[in-house]
């Protein structure tokens, strides 16, 4: 009797050791924010031109945002925590303003990891979170083209050999006029704080 409960608890356990030893390869590990970016900041920091690849392979002109407000995150989408996290909270962003009927907003997820995520992938990806790619964009390019836009952003992205990728978990809100108004760290922001401030901002960019 004792025999065949141990054999049963360790099928039991198979599963959870198999998966703890498959999980470095995707493992996430976020690079801690600088003293100070902590939370909520308010910035007033003019985004560059920039263009990427979309999730259906057509170039995205981040110029041509202008007019609208923008909620750009970093995300790659074999991350195991905090990334499914940060789409969801977009997710629920998204049905906010589609509930208060606004259509002047863009929402923005850039990869940190183009070797992996083609456009197919993150179509896919945005699938799984019901994204209505009207208003919401998955973006990739080669790791040149990131890497300037993740350096324009201030994100900070490692790879390691064995697959594991650090980078700064920033969401930034960007208004009409192409300037950084607010950017959020790691991923203790609520929904209804960003919220509240794309209300604040109002249909003209103004506090």
């Amino acid at each position: 009797m004792n025999s065949r409960w141990s054999v049963n608890r360790t099928l039991a356990c198979l599963p959870v050791f198999l998966g703890l030893c498959a999980a470095p390869a995707l493992a996430h590990f976020p690079i801690p924010p600088k003293k100070g970016e902590i939370g909520r900041k308010a910035v007033q920091t003019v985004v560059p031109d920039f263009t990427l690849v979309d999730q259906n392979g057509e170039p995205f002109q981040f110029a041509k945002t202008r007019g609208k407000l923008v909620l750009v995150t970093f995300i790659f989408t074999t991350c195991p925590d905090l990334c499914p996290l940060l789409t969801a909270k977009f997710a629920a962003i998204q049905r906010a303003l589609d509930e208060n009927k606004r259509g002047d907003y863009v929402l923005l997820s850039i990869t940190t990891d183009p070797k992996r995520d083609t456009p197919g992938v993150l179509k896919s990806y945005a699938e799984r979170y019901k994204a209505d790619l009207r208003h919401w964009s998955f973006l990739t390019g080669s790791r040149k083209e990131l890497a300037k836009v993740w350096d324009r952003f201030g994100v900070m992205v490692r790879k390691s050999g064995r697959g594991e990728i650090q980078h700064t978990t920033l969401t930034t809100l960007i208004d009409q006029r192409g300037v950084r108004r607010f950017d959020y760290y790691t991923d203790k922001w609520q929904e209804k704080e960003i919220l509240k401030d794309i209300s604040d901002l109002g249909p003209r960019g103004h506090s």
